[in-house]
């Protein structure tokens, strides 16, 4: 896309954001208008001054009524937002009274720990040593004859005659 190409798309998109918002403000304006009409139709007031001092008594009237409303809806706020602040601190004294333990190492066996994860229900058995074979060790017992004297067999297997003994033996 060339730069006077891009220029363009973005003039022609701030052109109609603005038109789209000088609609917007006055379609803003009419439902105000219209908005005004429906809710406070206008005021007729009354010719004499008898007349004006009843109006005037009556909206004095319904404002003390909503200031007693307000007045009222306002102590249950503070009321409720003071029972807010002692309850957050109930919840820190509660925080600080109980500190969790230090946790400890516990030793358990594979067997301990399904059964605290499964429950007493499941019966897993993860004895693992029991599945291997038991293999005993068999022990060379070599008698002293066989052993003899190691400086003997030594010199029995120096030079050439030794070595020669040694292939024979084994053959």
């Amino acid at each position: 896309m060339t730069s006077t190409r891009r220029y363009n798309l973005k003039s022609l998109l701030l052109s109609i954001a603005a038109g789209l918002l000088e609609a917007e403000s006055k379609q803003l304006v009419v439902d105000k208008e219209t908005y005004m009409n429906e809710h406070c139709p206008p005021l007729d007031l009354p010719g004499s001054t008898q007349e004006l001092q009843d109006f005037l008594k009556k909206l004095n009237q319904n404002i003390e009524k909503i200031d007693e409303e307000r007045y009222d809806l306002e102590a249950k706020v503070i009321k409720t937002n003071k029972e807010i602040d002692d309850l957050k601190i109930k919840v820190q004294d509660l925080k600080g009274k109980f500190k969790k333990p230090v946790l400890r190492k516990v030793r358990m066996s594979a067997d301990q720990m399904l059964q605290a994860l499964l429950g007493s229900k499941h019966k897993v058995s993860l004895d693992l040593r029991a599945n291997l074979k038991q293999v005993k060790k068999e022990v060379k017992e070599e008698t002293a004859e066989q052993v003899g004297d190691w400086r003997k067999n030594i010199e029995d297997k120096a030079g050439m005659d030794g070595r020669k003994k040694m292939f024979e033996s084994e053959a």
